[in-house]
């Protein structure tokens, strides 16, 4: 038998157990070939369309019915590629709001929430895009199925305050205040109460607060508020941060600077 039929009969076998992503040395371990030899079979299996390598010695399985695509859905293999990277991880921003319900801004890219800095990973038919949080571990998380097991996505408080932290990355405010317009309906007041606990800058839950506010979310904003420290007043804060410090407060109780007027598309 060759090394490129030893390989596919593996991959078959892989593909039997509901495994689609793999790291080579996985390969390497199981077959009584060289790695010079694996390497090779895996070149050209990844020529006929039978695998794609995503990074270095990681690759996905690529089944039939995803010939003509070259690859299948993230979440056949998302779990196993952040495993190999040795990295923890959650589906958030727009990805987890879609995954909520809250699917109005399309977005073509997959963005993950990990503790510490990671390229993005562009290929035909998949692209991935790391965002770098500092407490990432206190985040709320929820479980959803995938194809190939549970995936860990931000839960739709911790997503609505996650939105506000990384808006000028995923398009500014007036997107984030399409997507909170919709993900409000699965939004609970405690748990978003709760959830300011975790969040290291006040700023965030004004910004957030006043979004909410601005949408008429007035059950929500006011569970937000009654969360915040009473024992100081909060401190000045711009509505978007990176955009010059014009406009003024005009009374809003989150003491935001309103230094530009989001609009929602809906």
């Amino acid at each position: 038998m060759n090394d490129d039929k030893r390989v596919s009969d593996l991959l078959d076998d892989f593909q039997r157990k509901g495994l689609y992503g793999f790291d080579r040395s996985k390969v390497e371990a199981a077959l009584p070939v060289s790695t010079a030899a694996v390497g090779k079979a895996l070149k050209r299996l990844s020529e006929k369309g039978r695998v794609k390598r995503l990074r270095k010695g990681f690759h996905a399985i690529v089944p039939v019915e995803f010939a003509i695509q070259g690859i299948p859905p993230s979440d056949w293999y998302l779990d196993d590629l952040m495993r190999s990277l040795d990295l923890p991880y959650y589906i958030g921003l727009l990805s987890a709001a879609a995954l909520h319900g809250a699917a109005h801004q399309q977005v073509q890219q997959l963005q993950i929430v990990v503790p510490r800095q990671e390229r993005p990973l562009g290929l035909p038919g998949l692209s991935i895009r790391f965002f770098r949080k500092r407490d990432f571990a206190s985040t709320p998380l929820q479980s959803r199925k995938g194809h190939s097991g549970m995936l860990p996505v931000s839960s739709p408080e911790a997503t609505a305050l996650d939105l506000v932290r990384y808006s000028r990355h995923i398009g500014g405010l007036d997107v984030v205040l399409t997507v909170l317009a919709e993900l409000a309906e699965t939004i609970d007041p405690t748990k978003l109460a709760a959830a300011t606990a975790t969040e290291t800058e006040t700023a965030q839950i004004q910004r957030l607060g006043w979004l909410l506010d601005h949408i008429r979310q007035t059950a929500l904003a006011d569970a937000l508020h009654a969360a915040l420290p009473a024992s100081k007043p909060l401190p000045r804060a711009a509505l978007d941060p990176g955009a010059p410090r014009t406009g003024s407060i005009n009374g809003n109780r989150w003491r935001i600077l309103e230094n530009t007027q989001p609009e929602s598309d809906l």
